[in-house]
């Protein structure tokens, strides 16, 4: 059997969902599978797995893993193999279970995070989600996304980590910030909806700033959201934690050549990913 889970990017909210602020995510196309196997055929870091294994009992098991997208990219892909273990594990399980029992095992090894990256992985789609609470499928048309990889590969926990830290030195300033990015939220989450692709890249420039505010930007980040914005981008953000990964614009199909085009010479590299797609899967 071959079960697969696809990787994430997050459209809005970065950071503030840590704190129960609302954050819009989407499922990409690249996918991570997860197969029956007569010996292991694993990732380094096999604690995903390991653990995923373990929770349901069904040590000795041999699985082996293959990735469509790189592991660099910040797609969610300790997120999307443990989803896509517990799947092949348990074929038959509901959603919600699924979602628990993922989003325990990325707790239990990472000790932080939102859940917002396993809930792109179980339910795909595009998502209205704040953690612990909600977890809202939204009807969008196509979403015209760009992408860009830096080339540099961010520690999700050690950034999440320096935020929180930040914030227990000027909390009010910080949970402004959180507060403001939650509204942005609320605003892209109707525009998206509606398809109105340039105030939906407004809200990108807005989220943007904030993140700035945080210091969880880069040089090279920026570099490549500059390029997108020059060549016709509505609107560019980091996604992810930051600090590397990549970076995320919305532009109209006559700009997306030039777009990709000022990506590339900044110094990026464009993944081809769509977004809203399918979740958690038993293949064929």
């Amino acid at each position: 059997m071959k079960a697969s889970a696809p990787g994430k990017l997050m459209l809005f909210g970065e950071h503030a969902v840590v704190y129960g602020h609302p954050s819009i995510v989407t499922a990409v196309s690249e996918r991570l599978y997860v197969e029956t196997s007569k010996s292991n055929c694993l990732p380094k870091d096999t604690r995903f797995v390991d653990a995923a294994i373990k929770l349901w009992g069904q040590e000795g098991m041999n699985v082996s893993t293959q990735c469509s997208f790189s592991g660099v990219y910040g797609f969610g892909s300790s997120s999307a193999v443990t989803v896509a273990t517990l799947k092949l594990l348990k074929p038959d399980v509901d959603n919600k279970t699924l979602f628990d029992a993922a989003y325990k095992i990325v707790l239990d090894i990472q000790k932080t995070g939102s859940g917002f990256d396993v809930a792109a992985a179980v339910y795909g789609g595009t998502m209205y989600y704040v953690k612990n609470q909600t977890i809202e499928p939204l009807r969008t048309l196509p979403i015209p996304l760009i992408v860009g990889y830096t080339g540099v590969k961010s520690n999700t926990v050690d950034i999440v980590n320096s935020v929180a830290k930040k914030r227990e030195q000027y909390k009010e300033k910080v949970d402004r910030i959180f507060q403001s990015i939650g509204k942005i939220v609320e605003d892209a989450k109707s525009k998206l909806v509606e398809g109105d692709w340039e105030r939906v890249g407004k809200c990108m420039d807005f989220n943007q700033e904030y993140l700035r505010d945080l210091g969880v930007s880069s040089e090279k980040l920026e570099a490549l959201i500059k390029a997108a914005k020059s060549a016709g981008a509505y609107g560019a953000k980091l996604s992810g934690a930051g600090g590397g990964d990549c970076m995320i614009a919305l532009g109209p199909p006559e700009k997306r050549a030039a777009v990709e085009a000022a990506i590339d010479g900044a110094g990026g590299e464009v993944v081809c990913v769509t977004a809203t797609a399918p979740g958690v899967r038993i293949e064929p």
